[in-house]
């Protein structure tokens, strides 16, 4: 699992709380029993002239998928929600600016490990959409966002 010093995890947040973005989405989904899916990332980015720091931090986490993007980006994709609550657990005494968005991602992950997307309760669901909520609403994004109702519909929940 490379090496997880206290300074590798204090640089590797100090890189999220910059140049990084933790999400926690519902993807439509036909496939799927429930018809969606759940996915929570942890994305960290950069110029691609100066990916040697993303190479780094997946080394020193041992997890992750490096690729090129056509706008000229590198990006370090984390996916999964036991990965997620293992890295979130190291590096949220680290954190300063995305603490609020580490604490809901890691809570949902928790929520979301344990038990099968099929056998989530409803209760256990509208947990995990008022963290989506919060998530949403501590990040910056250019598209619009995904309301408490549009969730509800897509995760066939009742208000």
């Amino acid at each position: 699992m490379g090496s997880r010093s206290k300074i590798n995890l204090a640089y590797i947040a100090g890189f999220l709380d910059g140049d990084g973005s933790l999400m926690l989405q519902v993807k439509k989904r036909s496939d799927c029993v429930r018809g969606f899916r759940l996915m929570a990332t942890i994305c960290l980015y950069q110029d691609k002239r100066h990916k040697a720091p993303l190479q780094s931090i997946r080394k020193i986490l041992g997890i992750g998928y490096l690729s090129d993007r056509n706008d000229g980006m590198s990006e370090l994709r984390i996916n999964g929600f036991r990965q997620i609550k293992n890295i979130l657990s190291d590096l949220l005494p680290y954190l300063r600016f995305k603490k609020v968005q580490a604490r809901a991602l890691l809570q949902a992950c928790q929520i979301l490990d344990k038990t099968s997307l099929r056998d989530l309760s409803q209760r256990h669901l509208k947990q995990v959409v008022d963290l989506i909520l919060v998530i949403q609403n501590e990040n910056y994004v250019t598209k619009r966002k995904k309301t408490k109702s549009e969730l509800f519909k897509i995760l066939d929940l009742t208000p």
